[in-house]
């Protein structure tokens, strides 16, 4: 099983820096296989704990050298909650990378770990009788300090349903869940080894 590493990281940081500076990023340091993943930026803002900055991902497996370079882009510049990052800003991100594993169907809404299990819960909006779906990976839920129903709520309402969440509508969620692997590396991090494995740190146009 392939396990989420440095290399990853330093991959998604070479695909932004390259795509702020209009250029190839150097090719992947790690080995090439197909797994469900994601890519999760985050800003230290006035020396505090880092902040959400983008994170989007994919539930199904990609070939992961080209998984990363599309969603180190996409979460970085395309996240819908936030404006582009922009190259200023890179000296205050952190970028966590995420290999999902272990995908289990489960009978029951509260069938998952806290700080265990990333959930994705599927359900009818009986509103509109619409299928929705939504995902939290396994760090968010700990991160927040929420129960299991306060997680399954929050995702409830991140699927985009807007009406009283009852029981009736936890018990109907069909929910499926999944473990992680992860790599987290701050931008400094990244300089540091940068100088080292190549010589000389990163150069950023426009910056």
């Amino acid at each position: 099983m392939v396990s989420a590493n440095r290399e990853m990281v330093i991959y998604c940081f070479d695909t932004l820096i390259a795509h702020y500076n209009n250029e190839e990023a150097p090719p992947p340091a790690f080995d090439e296989g197909q797994h469900p993943l994601f890519v999760t930026w985050k800003k230290v803002v006035n020396g505090g704990e880092p902040r959400l900055r983008g994170c989007i991902g994919t539930l199904e497996a990609r070939y992961i050298v080209n998984g990363f370079k599309d969603y180190a882009l996409t979460s970085a510049l395309k996240d819908r909650r936030f404006p582009p990052i922009q190259a200023k800003e890179l000296p205050f991100l952190e970028c966590t990378v995420s290999i999902l594993t272990n995908y289990e169907n489960d009978r029951d809404y509260l069938d998952w770990e806290v700080g265990k299990h990333g959930i994705i819960i599927e359900f009818t909006d009986p509103n509109y009788n619409t299928r929705r779906s939504a995902t939290y990976l396994p760090e968010v839920a700990a991160h927040e300090g929420w129960t299991t129903t306060e997680a399954i709520d929050s995702l409830v309402r991140k699927a985009g349903y807007n009406g009283t969440i009852t029981e009736q509508l936890r018990k109907n969620i069909q929910l499926t869940r999944y473990q992680s692997t992860l790599f987290t590396m701050s931008y400094g991090e990244y300089v540091a080894y940068v100088k080292t494995t190549r010589g000389a740190g990163p150069t950023i146009k426009g910056a």
